[in-house]
């Protein structure tokens, strides 16, 4: 899973960005400090893994992880190349996801691009920036389908969804909002990569004082959630300096440090949950001795192909998976234990892989 990072400059995104990957991206008070795409490959909190690895007395334990990009601050006319407009657009269309970080706190020392602050117009802001790069793109495409479209029944229907869309997006509509009226335009659209077509999670960054009502009292917050709402994105409230501080304690610090806040968990936690919501993800788990591991696959995944996840032979090669769910595994004492107790099944090739199951695949190429 890639995301990326969105903000106005000043808004906490880098300084957010370095708290949840500790990758000490460069953060100062002056618009365009991020220039170049900070990535950083941050591990999923997962309770599970620990316990199963303890469970196992593994020598090893991996969680899933998530990609970061830090992307350089936008400013209006970004499509246009100002600021470092053009740089942000290639790198922002590599990722599944945009978390846009909104600034919902007021601070005199921290200057905002636009003057004040008012979260749903750097929304529209940035919003308005990837519709006009999307237009770009889309009229290049007509350029060379409605070429082709004379001579050819194919080309001309895409060319002619193709005018629905540039409809779509001149009309300041979201790509994401565009109706598909067929598998053809389905594949074609996906084909565009559209930048408004990707779903995006709204990080509304709020003084610290704010987050133990999880900002229920700052109008700024509940703007956005309302905007949110509306237009059907995930919205969570975070504050980029406690996150700051987070990331410079360790595990049992970082739990006094957020219980003394009246928090039950941090920004990461929040945003991580929120990501795999909006992109219908969720984990199975390996374990054994050697190592005990977290898989991150689409909900709705089979058997066959959440063992092509660890590797392509697994799924060529697939016989059947022997599951059974982590907390049954870890109630019953041990494998056998759970075998015995009827919790280990054997599920084929048409079995749907759930959250928290523990599989072990039998295959054979």
């Amino acid at each position: 899973m890639k995301l990326g990072i969105v903000g106005l400059p000043n808004v906490g995104k880098s300084t957010l960005f370095n708290s949840l990957t500790k990758a000490g991206a460069e953060s100062a008070n002056y618009p365009f400090c991020t220039i170049d795409p900070n990535v950083g490959i941050v591990p999923v909190p997962d309770e599970r893994i620990r316990l199963l690895g303890d469970f196992y007395h593994s020598k090893k334990v991996t969680p899933a992880t998530v990609e970061f990009v830090d992307i350089a601050g936008l400013v209006k006319g970004a499509s246009r190349g100002e600021g470092l407009g053009n740089q942000f657009l290639a790198n922002i269309r590599e990722v599944d996801a945009i978390v846009h970080v909104v600034r919902c706190f007021e601070d005199a020392n921290v200057v905002h691009v636009d003057g004040s602050v008012d979260p749903l117009r750097d929304i529209e802001t940035i919003d308005l920036e990837l519709i006009f790069a999307d237009l770009e793109v889309l009229e290049r495409r007509m350029s060379k389908t409605g070429k082709s479209a004379r001579m050819d029944k194919t080309a001309a229907k895409e060319f002619a969804m193709q005018e629905r869309l540039k409809k779509h997006l001149e009309d300041g509509r979201d790509a994401i909002l565009f109706e598909l009226e067929n598998e053809d335009e389905e594949k074609w659209f996906a084909e565009y990569n559209l930048l408004t077509a990707k779903p995006v999670i709204y990080a509304a960054n709020v003084a610290e004082e704010d987050l133990q009502d999880d900002g229920n009292s700052n109008a700024h917050v509940q703007a956005v959630r309302k905007y949110a709402g509306e237009h059907s994105s995930e919205v969570f409230v975070i504050c980029a300096e406690i996150e700051a501080e987070l990331s410079e304690l360790d595990d049992e610090e970082k739990k006094d440090f957020l219980e003394d806040l009246g928090l039950t968990e941090s920004g990461l936690d929040k945003l991580i949950e929120a990501s795999y919501r909006t992109l219908g993800l969720m984990s199975f788990l390996t374990a054994g001795e050697d190592e005990t591991r977290a898989w991150t696959i689409k909900v709705g995944t089979k058997a066959p192909q959440a063992a092509g996840k660890i590797h392509t032979d697994f799924e060529r090669g697939f016989i059947k998976a022997e599951v059974v769910n982590y907390q049954d595994l870890l109630n019953s004492g041990s494998y056998a234990g759970a075998r015995e107790k009827g919790l280990v099944r054997m599920e084929g090739k048409d079995y749907v892989v759930r959250d928290g199951d523990v599989i072990l695949f039998r295959f054979n190429v």
